[in-house]
């Protein structure tokens, strides 16, 4: 009888991105109240990290800023996720043109670096929550569409899928029962890398004015914030830069493990991200 082992260090990088889901619920103020008579304050029993330059909170907004951060990229992968598996999936099971087509159109998203496509698009869409959801998804569904296309044409040159069609199995059948359950590993796998990446395109963004408005708390824009009180009040910088490396690291750690776990051959990574 197999003994499943509890993998601690997986459990503890999803214990961290679910508790950072739920930082309004732990934040002790509210991020987005304005008092003057407390800017710039250094830490206390009332302000654990201190107070920014309009007397707003760190510590909550630090919190607060945690689900408009992870939250978007988990949102953007998600979707990202569902966009382009079932794309992959149909242009490498059915072949031919529309192969042809899909591959043609997914070579074009990947011949630009993603923060080049992103920032463009979010200065032609506008900045805002949506307009950077929707560039973050225009960049990143193509990597998931390759890297299924060339898991599903592996899995083409198989013998038990031509015993398969023998047997009188039908398409739907033969997807669900043997595409799908070598897709998922390594698509979980490359979704739980992509996490750092596309937390570090969202902060970007919101960092240049692109993404996340004031006066909602998200890392980027609370590092943009704190730039012109640097030399006076370096936290504003350091503590959201903290942040964001600690769950960076810990989503490119969770990874790299997947990955080791499920065994993503480097020419299949090499096909979903050409460009970093």
């Amino acid at each position: 009888m197999t003994k499943w082992k509890i993998d601690w260090g997986a459990v503890a990088v999803l214990a961290l991105l679910g508790v950072l889901m739920m930082g309004p619920l732990l934040a002790p103020q509210d991020p987005e109240l304005v008092d003057l008579a407390k800017r710039l304050q250094g830490p206390s029993a009332a302000n654990l990290l201190g107070t920014d330059n309009l007397g707003r909170d760190i510590w909550s907004r630090v919190l607060t800023g945690a689900q408009v951060t992870v939250g978007l990229s988990l949102l953007s992968l998600s979707l990202s996720i569902l966009i382009g598996v079932p794309l992959g999936l149909i242009s490498g099971w059915v072949g031919g043109r529309l192969d042809w087509v899909m591959m043609r159109v997914v070579d074009t998203f990947i011949a630009l670096p993603d923060y080049i496509v992103a920032i463009v698009l979010s200065g032609l869409l506008g900045p805002g929550f949506a307009n950077m959801l929707i560039a973050i998804l225009v960049v990143k569904w193509v990597g998931y569409a390759r890297l299924v296309r060339s898991l599903v044409l592996q899995e083409k040159a198989r013998d038990y899928l031509m015993i398969s069609k023998l047997a009188g199995g039908s398409t739907a059948r033969t997807l669900r029962q043997h595409m799908v359950p070598h897709i998922v590993g390594p698509t979980l796998a490359l979704a739980t890398m992509d996490i750092g990446k596309v937390i570090l395109l969202v902060a970007s963004l919101s960092f240049i004015g692109m993404g996340v408005q004031p006066p909602s708390p998200e890392w980027g824009a609370m590092l943009n914030d704190g730039r012109a009180y640097f030399t006076q009040a370096p936290e504003l910088m350091i503590i959201p830069g903290v942040a964001i490396f600690v769950t960076v690291a810990a989503a490119s750690w969770l990874g790299d493990h997947l990955t080791k776990r499920y065994t993503i051959s480097p020419q299949d990574e090499r096909m979903a991200n050409v460009i970093a």
